[in-house]
């Protein structure tokens, strides 16, 4: 199959399974307990039966679920997310404000926790047996067994509090009003608590993974053969061990994109990280159905696209697959 036809479709299955997601998301969410009726009612000070059903006739919610779940389909495909009830806005503008704020950190924290956690396992794998490599796996083990909302609770008390090395809250000094290289450093700086707290677990992971991948590769018969010839050890896991052992934890990488996104949500409630994470947890708890649905729409809509592009760079990666093709 050439390339072409392979992105098209696994384009068409993107689609298919992203319309599934809205489809699923919001018959799960009305059959959620609570009434975002009485939620605006008992905002306003007024709770009497006629209010409520002017509230329920004015956002469509006295409406059949099946007409509901079509009316929001159609705004779906034409770009319409809905209007929050809570805050007044169109939910588009509320999600697209808060993505990108999501999307830097849970960038940088991908990147970080792959970056480190394949130089961890590659150490560990390097130095198997050593005080190095016990040192390395029992730390893995420590932080992918410990509460991700602990360790951001912890890293606030010790890096902020005590030690006052890293602002704990918010994404940029507030009234600081910075500019240009100024307010990149100063974003940066308060992008390093949270990121840290957020790979770590991710970082334990691919450590894990990249020493026991490379450990089988450096058992096969070529590597014994590349032994057998001379070829310094340095090179050898360079070369050859590496270059096979990644492709379990690339696939790995791409599939825990949305387990990232869902550790999003604790780590901007933490730090008070002005993301879509946040956004959520706010919606949830006032029962703003339609900000929660465009939430997850987006979210499922990331994963899927960054699903897709791994899909197409594992033929990069491993050219095998389109020799097989």
């Amino acid at each position: 199959m050439n390339r072409l036809g392979f992105f098209l479709q696994r384009l068409t299955k993107a689609v298919f399974v992203v319309l599934g997601v809205v489809v699923l998301n919001f018959l799960l969410i009305h059959l959620a307990p609570g009434d975002p009726a009485a939620v605006l009612a008992g905002e306003a000070g007024a709770g009497d039966e006629k209010y409520l059903i002017q509230l329920r006739t004015q956002f469509g919610l006295d409406q059949p679920l099946y007409w509901q779940l079509w009316a929001y389909l159609k705004g779906v495909l034409s770009g319409d997310l809905g209007y929050s009830y809570r805050n007044q806005l169109p939910v588009a503008q509320l999600v697209f404000e808060r993505l990108p704020a999501t999307l830097l950190l849970t960038g940088c924290a991908f990147i970080f926790s792959l970056a480190l956690g394949i130089i961890l396992g590659i150490t560990a794998a390097y130095r198997r047996g050593s005080a190095a490599d016990a040192l390395i796996m029992t730390s893995a083990l420590i932080f992918y067994a410990t509460p991700l909302f602990w360790v951001a609770l912890m890293a606030v008390l010790v890096f902020s509090i005590n030690l006052g090395w890293l602002p704990p809250f918010n994404m940029q000094s507030i009234g600081a009003n910075y500019t240009g290289w100024a307010r990149v450093v100063d974003i940066a700086h308060h992008l390093v608590l949270p990121t840290v707290t957020l790979g770590l677990f991710f970082t334990a992971v691919y450590t894990r993974l990249t020493r026991a991948s490379m450990l089988e590769v450096m058992n096969l018969d070529f590597i014994k053969t590349a032994r057998a010839k001379g070829v310094p050890k340095a090179r050898i896991i360079r070369r050859h061990v590496l270059r096979n052992a990644i492709l379990p934890v690339f696939t790995f990488a791409s599939i825990q994109v949305g387990q990232l996104v869902g550790g999003a949500v604790l780590t901007e409630t933490v730090f008070a990280w002005p993301g879509i994470g946040r956004l959520m947890f706010d919606a949830l708890l006032q029962r703003d159905y339609p900000v929660l649905l465009g939430v997850f729409l987006v979210t499922a809509a990331v994963v899927v696209i960054v699903n897709l592009a791994s899909d197409l760079l594992y033929r990069f990666v491993d050219p095998r697959i389109d020799a097989t093709s």
